[in-house]
């Protein structure tokens, strides 16, 4: 025979549930690092508008660490300036990032010299970016035990690092450059170009003559006009076949099937 269904054990879950989701909201909300609530750490330079979202990743060395205005830090990134905590490193920051920065959950910025960020760059999950490289020069050696390479690295303004990508020490990256997912950059990466592979090499790029090139195979986006607002954007969603019919003077027969099938 078919068990009874326990209500009571099922609306207790429930409430059980919900508390928890209601709860980790408000420690989310409460752990989150800013400007105005930093907590326990002391940066450099946090901008207005800029948030840390909780679970905090590793972070040390934030005397060291510039953050500009309106970042976006997703939850689990690290980030560290030194080689290790309570280091002095100097005068100067180390990591310097950017205004309006958008780091995606669980990457990793490690300055163990100098790395700077550029305005406006979006990075997805789980990007990794380093000045610090292991050596390997004695043979005889454990390699974590032998003194690691460090070079500065650049990422212009306005890039898009992808998923999982991993920059390099030495790593020169021009603006508006899309560097995809999993791929790995060292060296100079011009401006405005499109990066792929491991090591990660120019697919694609935009130049002032010619445009881009080889030509992208997805026509651009088209612009909301200037003025159009919030509110006219959701009357549109509510348009019928007969009433876009109306507008631009066609029957109904004639409106996208799309919508046809939505009225």
């Amino acid at each position: 025979m078919p068990k009874r269904k326990n209500t009571f054990s099922s609306w207790r879950r429930r409430l059980v549930q919900r508390a928890v989701h209601a709860g980790w909201a408000w420690v989310q909300r409460t752990g989150a690092v800013t400007a105005e609530r930093p907590g326990r750490l002391r940066f450099g330079a946090m901008g207005a508008g800029t948030r840390l979202a909780f679970p905090l990743g590793t972070v040390f060395g934030e005397p060291w660490i510039h953050l500009g205005d309106h970042c976006i830090i997703a939850e689990q990134v690290t980030l560290t300036a030194g080689l290790m905590p309570d280091l002095d490193l100097g005068p100067e920051p180390i990591l310097r990032i950017g205004d309006g920065v958008v780091l995606g959950r669980g990457s990793h910025v490690i300055a163990d010299t100098t790395v700077t960020i550029g305005s406006d760059c979006y990075f997805g999950p789980y990007v990794y970016v380093t000045s610090t490289n292991h050596s390997y020069d004695d043979p005889h050696e454990p390699i974590g035990k032998q003194w690691p390479r460090m070079e500065p690295v650049e990422i212009g303004s306005g890039c898009w690092i992808g998923t999982g990508a991993m920059i390099l020490p030495g790593a020169r990256i021009g603006r508006n450059v899309v560097v995809a997912a999993g791929a790995v950059v060292r060296g100079v990466v011009p401006d405005h170009a499109v990066v792929a592979g491991a090591p990660a090499r120019v697919v694609r790029r935009w130049t002032p003559g010619d445009g881009w090139q080889p030509p992208l195979r997805t026509p651009a986006p088209v612009p909301i006009p200037d003025g159009v607002t919030a509110e006219q954007l959701l009357a549109l969603t509510e348009l019928t076949a007969e009433s876009i019919a109306g507008l631009v003077g066609l029957g109904a027969e004639d409106a996208p099937k799309d919508v046809r099938a939505e009225s």
